[in-house]
């Protein structure tokens, strides 16, 4: 399993509006039930099931289809689980030094890779930067919606 984690500063100097951890949290609620305005490549987003402090949603990204169950850890940390294996993803609010951080990790299984191996690395290192990019990207949508009063 290829993994990787990155931290982001929410609320970096010079940055507008600031967003508290009750904004993040909601925000990444509301990215668990529709993903579609926060992440590009994503097609479809339907919530197919719930419970309390979880759900199951039906996903394409990047033309592929996958079912996730997101487990909410209220307020710091969002789970989802490819159903079927294949990988994790995490989003975690924490505080630091600098302030609220947003930590995104994930972990993948890539079928027909050996695990371990250059191939898997070269992989997972091809993903990194879009990964990366979608912690900012989340930050810059929630920013967005703060600002029209949507969160």
């Amino acid at each position: 399993m290829f993994t990787l984690s990155h931290a982001i500063e929410i609320n970096p100097q010079g940055v507008e509006p600031e967003l508290s951890l009750d904004d993040v949290w909601r925000g990444l609620v509301m990215k668990a039930e529709n993903a579609l305005p926060f992440v590009n490549g994503m097609s479809k987003c339907e919530v197919v099931d719930r419970g309390d402090g979880w759900l199951v949603r039906d996903v394409v990204f990047a033309g592929e289809a996958l079912q996730e169950k997101i487990t909410f850890h209220a307020p710091i940390q969002v789970h989802f689980e490819r159903v079927g294996g294949g990988g994790f993803i995490e989003n975690t609010i924490s505080t630091s030094d600098r302030g609220l951080l947003l930590a995104f990790t994930f972990g993948l299984n890539f079928p027909d890779v050996e695990p371990g191996s250059d191939a898997e690395r070269e992989k997972g290192e091809g993903m990194r930067g879009a990964y990366i990019g979608a912690v900012a990207s989340t930050l810059a949508r929630l920013r967005q919606m703060k600002t029209a009063g949507e969160l």
